[in-house]
Formats: structure tokens, C-alpha cells, sequence
């Protein structure tokens, strides 16, 4: 994987489909949302396992917090405040690690906001275009970024993974917000995996179900559910989203986990009931 990466030679069994495949062990990856959350497990998943990262993010302090403990070496991280509704803020990241890394193995696109609750004709357009903007918008930019990277770099490749939603499937009540950009990310994830073939660039996306983070808590308490009712809903622990991630980046270029959905097994969302 260049520079910053390794791999394993990996012997399949004997057949005419059997081939020799190499696992990625190592690279370069960016996280964005990388404050807290999810994005900060994954974060430390991938800095645990020999990868180097940079945690992108809004706030530094936060940032910070995610990379300095561990038993990784302080020159795997870096801790990268960027906004990813603004160009210039996306830009100035990509340039940041290529300077210090000279490659991008990975790119999980991370950052999305709920935004304010509402259904379409509750919603102002301030509000719809925070979400847009920040959960559709700010993947774009940071895919499109990625792309070009990944392209132009030897080797050449390299893997997206987009962060879709139980939403990106079925939407709660009063979330037109959210759900469009989820259904969108899942437009997003198709097109780039299509278009990236021929560079050698896989896409896939995780679609997650009440992984417990700061952002779910409220979903522990109570939730509203298709028919009114308000009933506490079931997480689960986010260091599973973290391994699910790991894996899918683990793979060769030659192999993609397209779709990956991981929820707590008693969520309401097989009819969302």
C-alpha cells in the first residue's frame, strides 16, 4: 500500500476461481465526524490495528482527546480540524495529509448531523440545507477529494466507506431531513464504486442501527415510534461498528463489501416495529 502501508499474502483453496489475494494490513486513512462517537472508535480501531490516521473534525479539543491515548505512535495521527460543508476547509485536509503521507488508502465519510426534527412541511430551508449540506454535501466533497488522491497516486486505489443509516432504508417519523441525504448517500456510494472500478477504488457503506454513542442517548430513553407511541429502543456497543469497519477496510481492492447493515438484534426496524 506504498509508503505507509503493508500487506499479507493470503492463499485461497485450489480451484479454477481460487487466486492469491493481498489483505491490507496498513495505510492511510481520514475519518471525518472524528470527535466523538463513532467516528472516534473507529479512529482508535484503525490507529490500534497499524494504520495512520487523521481524525477530522469541527472541534480541536475533541479531536485531540481521540488521538493521544493509545499504543499507537503519536506520528500515526493527526488530529485535523476541518469543516466538511465548507471547500476550502475539505481541501486544506486532503493537502494536509498528503504532505505528511504522500497517499490515501482510506476514506470513511463519517460526519452527519439528525438536524432539527420535522416532517417536509415543517421544515425550514435553513434547516434542510444544514443537513444537506453537512450530510450529503460534506460526503461529496470529501469522496470527491479522495478520488482524485487515489487516482493519481502509486499505487493507484484505493477504498470509500460511506456511513448510510437505518434511514438510508426506512425513515422515523418527522426525519425528512435526515432520510433524504441517507437515501442520497446510498446514490453516492453506488455511483462512486461504478465509477472507480477502473482506478482500482471500492465504495461501500454501513448502514447502522443504534450503535450507543452521545448521539443515541436520547434513543435509550424514549423514541417515537411509526404509530405515536414513545418507547426506550435498544443499542448497542459502537466498538462493533469500529470492528465491522475495520474489516471492511482490511480487504483487498479486489473484493467490496458494497452494503454492510449492523443494528442492535432487538431495534425496531424489520418494519420498523
Amino acid at each position: 500500500m506504498g509508503e505507509a502501508g503493508g500487506s499479507t499474502e493470503c492463499a485461497l483453496p485450489a480451484g479454477k476461481l481460487a487466486k492469491r489475494m493481498t489483505l491490507t494490513t496498513t495505510g492511510v486513512a481520514i475519518v471525518t465526524g472524528a470527535g466523538s462517537g463513532l467516528g472516534r472508535a473507529i479512529v482508535r480501531k484503525l490507529l490500534t490495528n497499524g494504520w495512520k490516521v487523521a481524525a477530522a473534525g469541527r472541534r480541536d479539543l475533541p479531536l485531540r482527546e481521540t488521538v493521544t491515548a493509545g499504543a499507537w505512535s503519536p506520528d500515526a495521527a493527526l488530529a485535523m480540524s476541518a469543516d466538511v460543508t465548507a471547500p476550502e476547509s475539505v481541501a486544506a485536509l486532503f493537502t494536509a495529509v498528503r504532505d505528511r503521507w504522500h497517499r490515501l488508502d482510506l476514506l470513511v465519510n463519517n460526519a452527519g448531523v439528525f438536524g432539527p426534527a420535522g416532517a417536509v412541511d415543517e421544515l425550514t430551508v435553513p434547516q434542510w440545507r444544514q443537513i444537506v449540506d453537512t450530510n450529503l454535501t460534506g460526503s461529496f466533497l470529501c469522496a470527491q477529494h479522495a478520488v482524485r488522491m487515489m487516482k493519481g497516486q502509486e499505487p493507484m486505489g484505493g477504498r470509500i466507506i460511506n456511513n448510510g443509516s437505518i434511514s438510508a432504508h426506512s425513515p422515523r417519523p418527522r426525519s425528512a431531513g435526515y432520510t433524504a441525504t441517507k437515501h442520497g448517500i446510498t446514490g453516492l456510494t453506488k455511483s462512486i464504486a461504478l465509477d472507480g472500478r477502473q482506478f482500482d477504488i471500492a465504495c461501500g457503506q454501513i448502514d447502522i442501527g443504534n450503535a450507543a454513542t452521545e448521539m443515541t442517548q436520547v434513543i435509550g430513553r424514549g423514541a417515537v415510534q411509526a404509530d405515536g407511541s414513545v418507547i426506550p429502543e435498544p443499542t448497542f456497543d459502537a466498538d462493533y461498528v469500529a470492528d465491522a469497519i475495520l474489516y471492511m477496510a482490511s480487504l483487498p481492492l479486489d473484493a467490496n463489501v458494497q452494503f454492510l447493515t449492523i443494528t442492535a438484534t432487538k431495534m425496531p426496524f424489520i418494519g420498523r416495529g
